[in-house]
């Protein structure tokens, strides 16, 4: 069996992406979670990561690092992970490749924190063009290939990648049109979405890098989770 190793579930995007990917196909594997804050330089992940990062997928003596790796280490062995229609998948694989790679500002300006609500101080120009281009996948995904998933109708990959996007929609507020909030809801409502949300409010660890970057960004109007420490 698979073991994938992720960080807090409160703050780890990059940790989310195979794990609701496995968790929504049906693909068995053991959960290792290791904290934030661990470890002399702040995270304790070179024992079980090459990369000293999270998410690593251990097969056997097979390690596998970072997470659009995993996907298509994944992709080889189990059926969905990309679609199987040719114009589908190519869009599928070049939308992921450009989450992987792409909307700095909208990670930067909008960490994901899944149990506070933030009110941005301000949304600046390079953050409105993430938020467009945002869309304009989305919106051309969903018409191109009938929904309600992005690249047709099943979850798979590229909905994985843009999984922490519905959580930083949440966070802090942001509103987009009707098609994108549509599909930010049906990602939300997925079981496993929900099982790692609740995981993530019950999480008493605290990273303050992490929390102090979504106190930078805008003013915290409520904190879900459950009390550090309790």
């Amino acid at each position: 069996m698979y073991t994938l190793y992720i960080a807090n579930k409160n703050y780890s995007s990059w940790s989310l992406r195979p794990w609701v990917l496995m968790q929504t196909l049906g693909i068995p594997f053991e959960e290792r979670l290791a904290p934030f804050g661990q470890g002399p330089d702040g995270h304790d992940f070179r024992g079980f990561s090459p990369s000293g990062k999270v998410p690593c997928l251990h097969d056997g003596a097979t390690v596998v690092w970072d997470s659009l790796a995993i996907v298509e280490y994944l992709a080889e062995r189990h059926a969905g992970v990309w679609p199987t229609e040719g114009a589908a998948r190519a869009f599928a694989r070049s939308a992921a490749a450009e989450m992987h790679s792409g909307y700095a500002t909208l990670r930067q300006a909008c960490s994901m924190t899944c149990g506070l609500r933030v009110r941005l101080h301000r949304i600046g120009a390079d953050l409105q063009k993430d938020l467009q281009r945002l869309q304009e996948v989305w919106r051309d995904g969903l018409a191109r290939f009938g929904g309600p998933f992005l690249a047709g109708s099943t979850f798979g990959a590229l909905d994985a990648f843009f999984a922490p996007v519905a959580f930083r929609i949440q966070t802090y507020g942001l509103e987009l049109g009707r098609p994108a909030m549509e599909y930010q809801a049906r990602l939300l409502g997925l079981p496993a979405m929900q099982r790692w949300y609740e995981a993530a409010l019950s999480e008493t660890w605290r990273d303050a890098a992490h929390d102090q970057e979504a106190c930078a960004a805008g003013t915290v109007l409520e904190d879900l989770r459950r009390a550090a420490g309790a």
